[in-house]
C-alpha cells in the first residue's frame, strides 16, 4: 500500500514526477550526452563522414558505462542522428556521406545510463557558413532558451510552446510542426508532447519533478516536411535549411535544471 501511494503521488495525469535520486541518475545520463557532443564538435570539419561521427559517439557513450539510446530504437541502425542542411531530424550516419564546407549538421545524441535517458541535439556549422545559416542557428538556439525560460512549476506547456513559436516567427523563420519535444526519463519518448507552437496559458500545468526534452526544429522556408525512402530521414519539403536544438530539463519551482550540460 505504501508503495502504491508513493507511486500515485509521483504521478500527475500519467506523467512521472522524478525524485532527487532519479534526477541525479538522469543528470549523469545527460552529462554523458554532453560529453559526446563535446567530442563530436571537435571532429566536425569538411571531409569527415557521418559514419565517423557515429563511431566517435559510440566510443564516448560506451566508455562512460552507458548505451546509445537510439541504436535499435524501432530498428534505427545507428547511435546518433546526423541531419545535414535541409534534413531536419533522423538522418542516418553513412560512410559515403561526408561533410562539406558551408554545410550545417544537426546531431542528436541519446545515452541510457542505469536505465535513465539523456537526450540532446545541436546544430553545428561546417567551416564558414552563409549569413542565412548563421541566422538560422542563432534563432533556433535562442528559441530553445526562450522555451526553457518558461519551463517552471506553475506555468503551462503552452507557455513553453508559445515562447518558442513567437521567437522563431519574429525572425521570419518557421517552426516545424510535425515533430515535437517530449517527456523523457525511463524511456526516450514519454508523455507529454511538448509542441513548438501554441498559445500561452494553455495545456498541462507544469509540476516540480517533471522531466522534458525541449527541441525546437526551425526551417528557413515552410514548416512542411517529407520523409526519405529510408523511412527515417526527415527533410524540409521545400528544400530550405533547417536546424534543431534540444536539451533535457527538469522542472523546478524556479529556473529549470538543464540535465544535458557538462
Amino acid at each position: 500500500m505504501i508503495d502504491s501511494l508513493f507511486t500515485a503521488r509521483k504521478r500527475t495525469s500519467g506523467i512521472a514526477l522524478r525524485d532527487a535520486r532519479e534526477l541525479s541518475l538522469m543528470r549523469e545520463a545527460g552529462r554523458i550526452v554532453a560529453l559526446t557532443h563535446e567530442a563530436l564538435r571537435k571532429h566536425i570539419r569538411p571531409g569527415v563522414s557521418t559514419a565517423e561521427l557515429d563511431a566517435i559517439a559510440r566510443d564516448v557513450i560506451y566508455s562512460r558505462g552507458a548505451t546509445p539510446t537510439f541504436l535499435g530504437y524501432h530498428g534505427y541502425p545507428a547511435a546518433i542522428c546526423t541531419s545535414i542542411n535541409d534534413e531536419i531530424v533522423h538522418g542516418i550516419p553513412n560512410p559515403r556521406v561526408t561533410l562539406a564546407e558551408g554545410d550545417i549538421i544537426s546531431i542528436d545524441v541519446g545515452a541510457t545510463y542505469k536505465g535513465w535517458v539523456g537526450d540532446s541535439g545541436w546544430t553545428y556549422p561546417v567551416g564558414e557558413i552563409s549569413l542565412e545559416a548563421q541566422s538560422l542557428l542563432a534563432v533556433t538556439e535562442s528559441a530553445l532558451w526562450a522555451g526553457i525560460e518558461m519551463a517552471k512549476a506553475g506555468n503551462r506547456l503552452g507557455d513553453i510552446s508559445a515562447a518558442v513559436q513567437s521567437y522563431v516567427e519574429s525572425h521570419h523563420f518557421s517552426v516545424v510542426r510535425e515533430f515535437t519535444g517530449h517527456g523523457v526519463g525511463r524511456e526516450m519518448h514519454e508523455s507529454p508532447e511538448v509542441l513548438n507552437y501554441g498559445d500561452p496559458g494553455t495545456g498541462l500545468r507544469l509540476r516540480r519533478g517533471m522531466t522534458l526534452a525541449l527541441e525546437p526544429m526551425v526551417s528557413v522556408g515552410h514548416w512542411l516536411t517529407t520523409t526519405d525512402t529510408d523511412g527515417w530521414t526527415v527533410r524540409t519539403q521545400d528544400g530550405t535549411l533547417s536546424a534543431h536544438f534540444e536539451h533535457s530539463i527538469a522542472i523546478l519551482n524556479g529556473a529549470p535544471r538543464i540535465l544535458t550540460l557538462l
